[in-house]
């Protein structure tokens, strides 16, 4: 070998700079550990105190040198990035609704072909792969009669003058309406982007996805989920309004309630709700009320009553809150608000008036300390056009401070416009002696007097209100990152606690150490001393597999450990490959120096070719799958890369200086030294046979795929999923029960242990928001509650906590919409899969018949593969839900089937290159014989490596593993039984040359 010295020198340095990247990693989790028992140590029994004290810990040696002068700040910045399946966390993707924009755009145009065009839209959003845009195009081009984007009563107005005119055409108007658009989705990009700055998660990680209207947001380690999503979703519309006094407003109440208590008596008869149990809150409601008697029966008050029986308490004389009702009430209320026969009583002064809450609070409602979360109705001063006096894009500044009495508070500063709107709508609020409501995405924050005669110039002006200080750091947050351009629905979720990422991290350790120090054995005992030279090689690729993670800043994710598992098979396949090429060199009576030059030499066309089709599925994975899917086929990709240097290079280095003084080396043991030598099966005369058992196989498949289907996951239907431990072990099949009698339909697996469990549903699957998922999480909390510690909160349930025992583990969202995206893209990547691979066969070996067998082979092996999936899902122990981890595991075997099968055929072209009187069926079972050893081989290696993982990794990888485990058994058959005899059948006996001499001839004349 050539360039020794060169080759040297860079491995030495490529080790160096992985452990120096690694060592980032392991001073950060150092301190962290050091930070974890500290804070355990303080506070034993309180896991947020825990958590708190273990966050100020860390903040305080943030800038002290650890070590070679490595502080916690830039260890941290530069470790090894864990995903959230190994950390915890939240990842979201976030759809921007470009309905909202287009609203926006044409200034909330009542244009009846222009709305009608966007309910069409939102309709063909259901069964469409456009995006929204594409779908309103298509709805508005099919309005009946001429209808033009460039009207004035559409997006011919003054926010758009500047690109749109009266003469364009709807074509036009199109390309400005796609450039505003993708302004729009960039600009709320940003907004994210700030807002997720200063949420203080170490490593985030958020992208556009491709040029849609999809935002993806990684957070790990991030456990407040309620916050996060708030702080993801908030449109940040900041307004400020004139608010009505409590006084004005009272009657106006009193007969709103007469109203919708004679509507409901003409409806149907009424039961009794809940009414607040308080003697005072009686008495408050009949002051204002001027007297009236409110003392009659609880049915009387629901029935007679159904706006005042709700009230908890009224509004103060003077102030801006009418009345105070208890937080779950709020929604019934807002319907009979909105009743057109009640607006109608509206004083004509007033009605435009648009009824808002306060933020919540809690309040005591009796002397016992019983508490109740209310809310205060307030009255704005609305008008015709709904539009504020004063909007929140004049704010240039926020940030977070307290007041003068102490209370947490926002400080905002208005650019010179707002600042002289601020000044005389505050100059008119103290003549008038009003407040004015600061009011932040449809909920008052605060409602203050002004004192200040001639109002308040500067445009500085502050925000008080029932809030804590991270409340009120986030506020702030979002007041200075700005508005988003629309609002910003969750369409896929996952949350993970950190205790079932330990629990991953654990698994995944030990089924690693378990596996690689099997395979390191196995090689000792196969090939002697030869094979600890490959141990060593392995051990060097898996140094510089993990330094290039963390050099490049990738996510390690569960899956990506089973991809380094993968890759030590594969790995010890080009080991593999080199001494098997070597023994038959040795073999043939060549002197051990020139076989182990032509061993090396005559492997490397095949080790390249099964490295490059395994490869090419790895780049379609990277391409078309997301999150730990893109960390299955990155670290399989440098696994790959890494792998090839080894073996190639490091393995020769060692066999090289070992034998340089001639110096004999076994590539064998006493055992395996005649293993396999005078095999000679007939591979082809047993094809029949093999095409009636893989026919049967595939038959059965189909049928079971017709008829008994696949377990789809909520990747390919939507619905959301949770993952809940229990104290002790539970019967899934009652829980699902009482489940269904909650949802209506739901589903409930076991999942690893007796104890946890995988629930599944998808009620109000169509619905986004904040609302519907803490809705949900509350019939499902409700639902289990007989299965769960008796003292136990619905936040304490939802509480991600390290190392709590019972609660919600794992949640899992997608909508509809994403999921038919996921199903496209997945079909996309098995087939770009198939089309990729059949092109660089045929290129590589210039017949189609090669192509062909390869295909036959693959397609062979995925429908068994999915046909056992379909036959068993409802039995096996684990999920087998068909999800994108699944098709990660179907683009593997894939991969693994080709890995196998052109290995094989690199062999039955060298056997032809080189006996050329033999018979055409005499080559090729020649030719498989000759690396039957090494397929037999490297199966079994990558066999213990999967198993190892199946039994002793983590339950969310099980489906996955056994895919593939099934796959690499299935494609070891077909590239011996299907590959070679379909190319063997399609070819012509007579006269065929499937050397590439012909090809060679020409190129030396050329």
């Amino acid at each position: 070998m050539q360039n020794k010295g060169l080759i040297i020198v860079f491995a030495v340095l490529f080790g160096l700079v992985s452990l120096y990247q690694l060592s980032f990693t392991y001073v950060a989790n150092q301190v962290e550990d050091d930070a974890k028992a500290f804070a355990d140590l303080k506070f034993p029994d309180s896991p947020r105190d825990s958590d708190a004290a273990e966050a100020r810990y860390l903040d305080s040696v943030a800038n002290n040198s650890v070590l070679l002068g490595i502080d916690y700040k830039t260890a941290k910045e530069k470790e090894l990035n864990k995903g959230l399946d190994l950390k915890g966390g939240i990842n979201v993707i976030l759809q921007v609704s470009v309905q909202d924009i287009l609203k926006g755009l044409a200034n909330n145009s009542k244009d009846p072909a222009f709305n009608q065009a966007l309910a069409n839209a939102t309709e063909l959003q259901k069964d469409a792969q456009d995006t929204y845009l594409e779908s309103f195009f298509e709805a508005f081009d099919a309005l009946p009669g001429e209808n033009n984007l460039a009207s004035p009563d559409i997006f011919f107005n003054k926010g758009l003058e500047d690109d749109i005119n009266a003469s364009m055409s709807n074509d036009e108007v199109k390309v400005v309406l796609s450039k505003k658009i993708d302004e729009s989705i960039t600009s709320a990009f940003e907004v994210l982007r700030k807002r997720i700055d200063k949420f203080g998660v170490t490593q985030p990680n958020i992208q556009r996805l491709g040029q849609s209207a999809r935002i993806l947001v990684e957070l790990p380690g991030a456990r407040d989920v309620d916050r996060v999503k708030k702080l993801l979703q908030s449109t940040a519309q900041l307004e400020f309004w004139d608010v009505y006094k409590s006084e004005q407003m009272q009657g106006f109440l009193f007969q709103a309630d007469a109203k919708v208590a004679e509507l409901k008596k003409a409806e149907k008869p009424q039961t009794a709700e809940t009414v607040v149990d308080s003697t005072k809150a009686d008495d408050d409601i009949t002051e204002l009320l001027g007297g009236q008697d409110v003392n009659d029966s609880l049915v009387d008050a629901a029935n007679a009553r159904p706006i005042i029986s709700k009230i908890v308490s009224p509004g103060y004389q003077g102030g801006p809150v009418i009345a105070n009702f208890s937080l779950k009430d709020t929604a019934v209320i807002n319907s009979y608000l909105r009743m057109p026969q009640v607006r109608s009583l509206l004083p004509n002064s007033e009605r435009y008036a648009k009824f808002v809450w306060e933020k919540p609070k809690e309040t005591q409602i009796n002397e016992e300390g019983d508490v109740l979360i209310t809310t205060g109705l307030y009255a704005l001063r609305g008008n015709r056009e709904n539009i504020p006096p004063l909007s929140g894009g004049v704010v240039t500044d926020a940030s977070q401070s307290y007041d003068q009495v102490g209370r947490v508070a926002v400080n905002m500063q208005m650019n010179g416009k707002g600042a002289k709107i601020w000044e005389e709508m505050t100059n008119q609020a103290n003549i008038n002696q009003s407040q004015i409501a600061i009011v932040l995405d449809d909920i008052v924050y605060s409602a203050p007097g002004v004192s200040v005669a001639g109002g308040i110039g500067g445009g500085r002006s502050e925000i008080t209100g029932d809030f804590d200080i991270t409340e009120g750091q986030d506020l702030a947050n979002v007041l200075r990152a700005g508005k988003l351009p629309a609002s910003a629905d969750i369409i896929q979720a996952e949350v993970v606690g950190p205790t079932l990422g330990q629990e991953a991290i654990d698994s995944g350790i030990l089924s690693f150490a378990i596996a690689l120090a099997l395979v390191l054995l196995w090689m000792i005992g196969y090939y002697g001393k030869a094979g600890a030279f490959a141990d060593v090689a392995l051990a060097v690729n898996i140094l510089f597999i993990f330094g290039v993670l963390a050099g490049l800043g990738a996510v390690l994710t569960l899956p990506g450990i089973a991809g380094i598992v993968l890759t030590i098979g594969m790995s010890v396949d080009a080991n593999v490959l080199i001494f098997e090429r070597i023994r038959e060199e040795l073999a043939k009576g060549k002197l051990q120096k020139d076989a182990i030059k032509d061993g090396f030499s005559n492997a490397l066309s095949s080790i390249l070719d099964a490295n490059i089709t395994t490869g090419l599925t790895g780049l379609i994975l990277l391409v078309f799958g997301t999150g730990p899917i893109q960390g299955f086929a990155t670290t399989l990709l440098i696994g790959i890369l890494t792998s090839l240097f080894t073996a190639i290079f490091i393995t020769r280095l060692f066999i090289d200086r070992y034998t340089k003084n001639g110096k004999p080396l076994d590539f064998s043991t006493s055992f395996t030294k005649n293993l396999f030598k005078n095999v000679n099966i007939d591979f082809l005369g047993k094809r029949k046979i093999a095409y009636i058992i893989s026919g049967i196989l595939i038959t059965i498949s189909l049928i079971s795929l017709f008829t008994n289907k696949l377990d789809q996951g909520i990747d390919f239907v939507g619905g959301r999923t949770y993952t809940v431990r229990f104290e002790k072990d539970v019967n899934s099949s009652e829980i699902q029960e009482d489940l269904t009698a909650v949802f209506g339909s739901a589903e409930a697996k076991t999942y690893g242990s007796e104890n946890q469990l995988k629930i599944t549903t998808k009620f109000k699957v169509d619905e986004t928001g904040t609302e519907v998922d803490d809705e949900i999480e509350s019939m499902l909390f409700e639902g289990l509650k007989p299965n769960l510690p008796a003292t136990m909160t619905l936040e304490q349930f939802k509480t991600d906590d390290q190392g709590k025992v019972a609660g919600r583990m794992e949640y899992y969202k997608v909508s509809p919409t994403i999921a038919d995206d996921i199903k496209k893209d997945s079909l996309w990547a098995v087939l770009g899969s198939l089309i990729v691979v059949f092109l660089y066969i045929l290129l590589r070996f210039r017949k189609w018949q090669f192509s062909l067998g390869a295909v036959a082979a693959v397609f062979h092996d995925v429908l068994i593969v999915l046909g056992i999936f379909s036959l068993t899902y409802s039995f096996m122990p684990f999920s087998m839900e068909i999800d994108q981890s699944f098709i990660a595991a179907i683009l593997t075997v894939i991969g693994y089937s080709l890995n196998d099968t052109v290995v094989v055929f690199d062999r039955i072209r060298e056997y032809f290159n080189e006996h050329t009187s033999w018979k055409f069926g005499r080559v090729i079972n020649e030719a498989l014989n000759s690396t039957l050893s090494r397929t037999l081989n490297t199966s079994l290696t990558t066999l213990v490596v999967l198993l190892c993982m199946f039994f002793f990794g983590a339950e969310s990888i099980r489906g996955l593993l056994f895919a593939i485990i099934v796959g690499v058994v299935v494609g070891t058959y077909s590239s011996l039984f299907i590959a070679t005899p379909v190319m063997y059948d399609t070819v012509k006996r007579k006269g065929i040359d499937l050397s590439n001499k012909k090809e060679e001839e020409e190129e030396v004349k050329a």
